[in-house]
């Protein structure tokens, strides 16, 4: 397969999928499967090519930028659209059963006397909802969400990168909504609003850029951005923007409540993903179009968002009775490590290091999420709620998703020899190797509170019972397909020497990722 040819195909493949599962909704599933299997040998044969390249650039319609539109293709392209086909193919695996499950009245209703949180209600509202309108729908705008992904990460300008990021907002909040109910409607409203605003943040700031530069292509700007006042005042006002939709504390109040309301496969998309989209794009800008005006000061500022991001999360994942809004502030904490790549890629000597650490993690964060969410929404179908002190003895009905949760937590706090553990020690190094000790604090302060809400988790899912509790058994599928996400984000820390060799393609610094040129 040309490698043009896979890169246009990666974009038209689950658009055209999209397209035929609103005409044909009975034929969702299996367009879900055979646009895995072809975007999963697109994406092999883009990494192929791009592997110790600087990248590759498709030229769409033949004109080249500034007049027609070009896909660009590098290493953190290729990781990110490696990332879509694998949680493409937990969306195939999962969602058929989870959806007939529910249509079958598999989940049992919650027990009374336990009003919802202000941050919503249990996924049992699907249960009392048209599931099989929730599953009609869930497979063309799951791959309308794939698309508008693809399209993003293949973008070379800013402004593509905004439509791709609106396409993405909009399919991202109507899944939130196919959780049916009050909490799962307002929830899908607030970030509908919030991402409305920050894309109105972000589109001004391309109105400026354009008015300043006269082009949008990312690198022809990396060449003609100059520090004007225009450009730092476009700059604030797209970070701003695409942090907020990025869920970086404290523009993160939209988050918790979107991601325990919606269907457990929405979940995992939206934390594995959809909150990646923005942050890909911060990379973009500060680091390939906008890479002169990179501040220290503020790119300091941007690692104390993350660092207090990773606290906050963290500390409020603590308190949490629910376990689906446990694992969403364990997103708003994690997603925190990932701007620490800011201050920490600014040396030729150990920039390339942070770089990888932070991606390895990102990749690691996504599969481990994934199998938490799935997890969750097997133990709440057994249950019929996820409120932690009602859940004691849940592992004796589900060894598999309680063992997954287990897994999982081994990437996020960062243990060997998970991929998590290989994205913190590369932070770690470049902190030390800089002398930015203070981030050395923030990571293992971070792992230790992330400790501390797992094992809440694995206590009530192990103790033994005051009382028998009755709970129904998930199907196989969906209790293996979370053990197995749980299990490659382990597995990632074994296998991390090829992804980061990967990343080394387009990567803004250069050197060994580690200090005297050793591997993790």
């Amino acid at each position: 397969m040309n490698p043009s040819l896979a890169m246009a195909l990666l974009v038209l493949l689950p658009l055209t999928a999209a397209a035929l599962a609103f005409v044909w909704p009975r034929a969702g599933r299996w367009l879900g499967r055979a646009t895995v299997a072809l975007a999963a040998l697109g994406v092999a044969r883009l990494a192929k090519e791009v592997m110790g390249r600087e990248g590759l650039v498709h030229r769409v319609g033949g004109w080249g930028a500034p007049l027609g539109i070009d896909l660009r293709a590098d290493g953190l392209a290729a990781l990110m659209l490696a990332l879509t086909t694998i949680m493409g193919l937990a969306a195939v695996l999962y969602a058929p059963s989870y959806f007939s499950a529910h249509q079958q009245g598999r989940n049992p209703p919650a027990p009374p006397g336990c009003p919802p949180g202000r941050d919503g209600a249990t996924e049992t509202k699907l249960a009392g909802t048209d599931s099989g309108l929730s599953e009609r729908w869930f497979w063309p705008l799951f791959l309308f969400l794939w698309a508008s992904l693809n399209a993003l990460f293949l973008s070379g300008d800013i402004f593509n990168l905004y439509v791709t990021l609106e396409l993405l907002g909009f399919s991202a909040v109507a899944l939130v909504a196919l959780g049916g109910g009050r909490d799962a409607l307002a929830a899908a409203m607030r970030y509908l609003l919030t991402s409305l605003a920050a894309s109105l943040f972000y589109l001004l700031g391309v109105a400026l850029v354009y008015g300043q530069c006269g082009t949008v292509d990312l690198s022809l700007l990396a060449d003609q951005a100059e520090p004007t006042p225009a450009l730092w005042t476009a700059l604030i006002l797209m970070t701003c923007g695409l942090a907020a939709k990025a869920a970086l504390f404290p523009l993160h109040f939209w988050l918790p409540a979107a991601h325990s309301n919606a269907p457990a496969p929405v979940s995992a998309l939206l934390s594995a993903l959809v909150v990646k989209g923005a942050f890909y794009i911060l990379l973009r800008l500060w680091f390939q179009a906008f890479a002169e005006l990179r501040a220290p000061g503020l790119m300091q500022a941007l690692g104390g968002l993350g660092a207090a991001a990773v606290l906050w999360g963290a500390a409020r994942a603590l308190r949490q009775n629910r376990l689906k809004l446990l694992v969403a502030y364990s997103t708003v904490a994690q997603l925190g490590y990932l701007f620490l790549v800011f201050p920490l890629v600014v040396s030729a000597a150990t920039g390339l290091g942070a770089w990888t650490g932070a991606l390895l993690f990102l990749a690691a964060h996504a599969c481990a999420k994934t199998a938490m969410f799935l997890a969750a929404g097997n133990i709440i179908q057994a249950a019929g709620h996820d409120r932690l002190p009602e859940l004691d003895g849940i592992g004796r009905a589900l060894p598999v998703s309680a063992f997954a949760i287990g897994l999982a937590g081994i990437s996020l706090v960062g243990l060997p020899p998970s991929g998590g553990f290989v994205g913190k020690w590369l932070l770690l190094n470049a902190s030390l190797s800089q002398g930015q000790w203070w981030w050395v604090a923030v990571i293992l302060a971070g792992s230790l509170l992330a400790a501390g809400y797992l094992l809440r988790v694995l206590n009530h899912a192990f103790v033994e019972a005051p009382r028998a509790a009755v709970f129904q058994p998930a199907p196989p599928v969906m209790e293996w397909t979370a053990f197995g996400f749980a299990l490659l984000a382990v597995l990632l820390g074994l296998g991390a020497g090829w992804p980061a060799e990967l990343l080394r393609a387009g990567a803004p610094v250069a050197g060994p990722l580690l200090t005297g040129g050793g591997a993790p």
